[in-house]
């Protein structure tokens, strides 16, 4: 039996997220419709360092599985790409120790978001950006981005349906790259709660917007109130990026 990691790309346009669930297209499920077509019916569960929401993409999302099959790395990744459907892409194959784990051993993860600034919405961007079409004041986001940086409670931004009871994460880096009608945000931690990068960028545009002042994210923060921050921005505009591992 072999362990074998996976770098895995896809497009969340028509994924109801990445998690199986009992009705809907997810991307775990045509991973592990592949695999069970390969192992002759037999279900052969994947295990990703994360799940992402529905329209969310990848494009550095780990997986991983155990196989008895005897195929070199590269048939592995050829097998894979050849069955799976255009929207998802294996970019890269290992084998890895057993003790590997595409969740548990991640020590953080990178996302990045994209918006918009158009004042008429591109139809061919409108699944892979948020469109945004408003006058935003960088200097001011990235005053209250810097409030995020470092060890906190993250209760404010994380969705009310979350059952995480630690809800205390570490952001490494944020900064917010300006681009020709576009703001790409980057953001680097050990771990993201439900929703949570959505939220911050929602609060961040707010602050952007002058709805908020930057100083204003660090009471946030402390109130510990989902209530207190702005509101969820849409899933199409973002995208796992990378993720760590030792």
């Amino acid at each position: 039996m072999k362990r074998i990691k996976c770098i895995v790309a896809y497009d969340g346009t028509n994924f109801l997220g990445y998690q199986i669930q009992n009705q809907g297209r997810t991307v775990q499920g045509e991973l592990e419709k592949v695999l069970k077509r390969m192992h002759k019916g037999e279900r052969v569960p994947v295990y990703a360092s994360g799940r992402t929401d529905t329209h969310v993409h990848a494009l550095g999302q780990v997986i991983h599985f155990d196989s008895p099959l005897d195929l070199r790395l590269e048939n592995w990744q050829k097998a894979l790409n050849a069955q799976l459907p255009e929207d998802i892409s294996i970019l890269h194959v290992e084998f890895v120790p057993e003790t590997f784990h595409a969740r548990y051993s991640s020590i953080g993860k990178e996302y990045h978001y994209r918006v918009l600034l158009k004042k008429e919405r591109d139809p061919f961007l409108r699944n892979y950006s948020y469109h945004f079409p408003y006058d935003v004041d960088v200097k001011a986001m990235r005053a209250g981005m810097y409030h995020f940086l470092g060890t906190h409670d993250f209760t404010s931004f994380s969705s009310a349906k979350s059952t995480v009871e630690n809800r205390v994460r570490t952001i490494n880096r944020f900064d917010v790259i300006e681009m020709e009608d576009e703001l790409q945000f980057q953001i680097r931690g050990n771990g993201f709660l439900y929703n949570m990068v959505r939220i911050i960028i929602g609060t961040v545009l707010e602050v952007g917007t002058g709805k908020r002042d930057p100083n204003e994210i660090e009471k946030i923060l402390e109130r510990k109130d989902r209530a207190s921050a702005g509101k969820t921005a849409p899933g199409c505009g973002l995208y796992l990026y990378k993720v760590f591992y030792e």
